[in-house]
């Protein structure tokens, strides 16, 4: 009986800014975008998740436009897939759903395509997309990653060594990316850009050195962004107060938001989980633990 190759793409979530890292700073968590591909005669992308099967179905559908774009980059014109897409990433929630789409197009491409991509090709790829590492970086390479992009190139670090765990404290409404971004100032003065960029980086010190009750703190400290999208958030303060009395030792805008993540030390978040979700019937509340392997592929095979 003939065997019909197919792939299994897995990506995970991520979170990004933890407070004042703003666009540079990223999280990978264990909430993953799954793909099964198999070529085909034509495009076709199909989803036992309702919020997903309200996206398109042929090449105009996100993912199918990355790997059609980054194909043609390498000269390469990609067969027709046909993909099986299911996903524990909430939209528009401040989780990397657009991101961990960027990455999954990206590895589409260069397995179907032959391409070869190295990581650091994928990165750059993604970035240029993104416009900025920290959500891409982190579904691609797993950990905490500390990114910079200028002039088309990225610097990337990531960590993988790291003892916390999060309550995500997600919302039934959304937030778009991009009404959160117009709530921004354009410009900071010297004094307010250095106070930012301090707390940004004794947050990552305070992290690498397991300093919790200074991550906290830093989080907090935030000056580029939680300030002015913290007005959006309407239950943010309640959350954070709550949390804080309950073993966390941080909490911070998830990406853009709506998500709210109270972080804890490794073994309490689950109780932390619970006693928020009791506090907040009308949220939905996870744990979240950190992925340290970033994006995967791997070939299976399909007896037809």
């Amino acid at each position: 009986m003939p065997l019909n190759n197919q792939w299994l793409i897995k990506v995970p979530a991520s979170t990004a800014n933890l407070g004042p890292g703003f666009d540079s700073m990223g999280l990978a968590v264990d909430l993953y975008l799954t793909l099964e591909v198999e070529k085909s005669d034509h495009w076709e992308f199909f989803s036992p998740n309702p919020e997903l099967n309200q996206l398109p179905t042929d090449e105009t559908h996100f993912i199918a436009q990355i790997a059609l774009e980054t194909a043609k980059k390498y000269g390469k014109e990609l067969t027709p897939c046909r993909v099986k897409m299911e996903s524990e990433i909430p939209l528009a929630r401040g989780l990397g759903s657009s991101a961990s789409a960027i990455i999954a197009g990206i590895e589409l491409a260069d397995i179907v395509g032959g391409l070869d991509l190295t990581k650091e090709e994928k990165l750059l790829l993604s970035t240029d997309i993104e416009g900025h590492p920290d959500n891409v970086g982190a579904s691609l390479y797993g950990g905490l990653v500390i990114g910079s992009y200028r002039q088309n190139e990225v610097e990337m670090l990531s960590f993988t060594n790291l003892s916390f765990e999060m309550a995500a404290v997600i919302p039934k409404e959304i937030l778009l990316t991009k009404d959160s971004r117009g709530v921004l100032p354009n410009s900071f003065s010297m004094k307010e850009a250095i106070e930012a960029s301090s707390a940004a980086n004794v947050l990552v010190a305070s992290l690498l050195s397991e300093n919790w009750e200074m991550a906290g703190k830093m989080m907090e400290r935030d000056r580029f962004h939680q300030p002015y999208r913290r007005p959006l958030i309407p239950f943010y303060q309640d959350v954070e107060q709550f949390a804080k009395e309950n073993g966390a030792f941080g909490t911070a805008l998830s990406g853009a938001g709506p998500t709210v993540l109270c972080f804890a030390e490794k073994g309490n978040g689950r109780q932390l989980v619970t006693d928020i979700q009791k506090a907040f019937p009308e949220m939905t509340v996870k744990l979240l633990q950190i992925d340290s392997s970033g994006s995967r592929v791997c070939e299976t095979a399909k007896r037809k």
